[in-house]
């Protein structure tokens, strides 16, 4: 008998396709949710040219900013979408179509901790678009957000993680740049999917 995480049922019925929605459709396929202005999907996509970044920004100001940079060098491996994250991942991800997801420096919605992404119900279905053996790399500023992302991760999703410092050195994107200059604590949660973990999505297919 399968053991499903302790959650109520992501409500899939209810998403809608974005506009101008249509499937981008890789082999070797990443996801990077909330991409900003494309600091770290540029970057990510020219030193891993085997593998097919997915980079979903959903403001526009920001997304604009991305495509600028993407269109003055592109990439044939970087696909920018202009989209809100939950509906274009619903219809357009197949199951376990993913290698890793990155959620760097996310929102840390303080008014509304419900909306975090791991205390979504949204999150079992990301974690069905994920491989087995994939990771999933969380990353803020913000330590009791990693702290209550580690124990969601624990308690509720029953998955192993690594937690991490992030180097001084590093500048994946605009905000770890910033937060890192300041002096700030930065830290991430490497996060992996087991070998024959179970979803009440393994089976949902939008995409066909």
């Amino acid at each position: 008998m399968k053991t499903f995480p302790n959650i109520r049922l992501f409500q899939i019925e209810h998403i809608h396709a974005p506009r101008d929605f249509h499937v981008v459709q890789h082999a070797h396929a990443c996801l990077e949710i909330g991409a900003g202005k494309g600091k770290h999907a540029l970057g990510f996509a020219a030193k891993h040219p085997q593998l097919h970044l997915l980079a979903i920004e959903r403001t526009a100001e920001k997304y604009q900013a991305f495509l600028k940079q993407y269109q003055a060098a592109p990439l044939s491996n970087l696909s920018p979408i202009h989209a809100d994250a939950i509906a274009w991942s619903v219809h357009g991800l197949k199951p376990q179509q993913l290698e890793q997801i990155f959620i760097l420096y996310p929102n840390p919605e303080p008014k509304n901790p419900a909306q975090r992404w791991l205390n979504m119900p949204y999150f079992e279905f990301l974690l069905s678009r994920l491989q087995d053996g994939g990771s999933i790399t969380l990353a803020s500023n913000i330590p009791d957000y990693i702290a209550e992302a580690a124990a969601q991760c624990q308690q509720v999703w029953k998955l192993p993680f690594v937690q991490e410092t992030i180097p001084k050195h590093f500048a994946r994107t605009h905000f770890e740049t910033k937060y890192l200059e300041r002096g700030e604590p930065c830290s991430q949660l490497i996060i992996t999917k087991p070998q024959g973990y179970a979803t009440r999505f393994d089976e949902f297919d939008k995409t066909v």
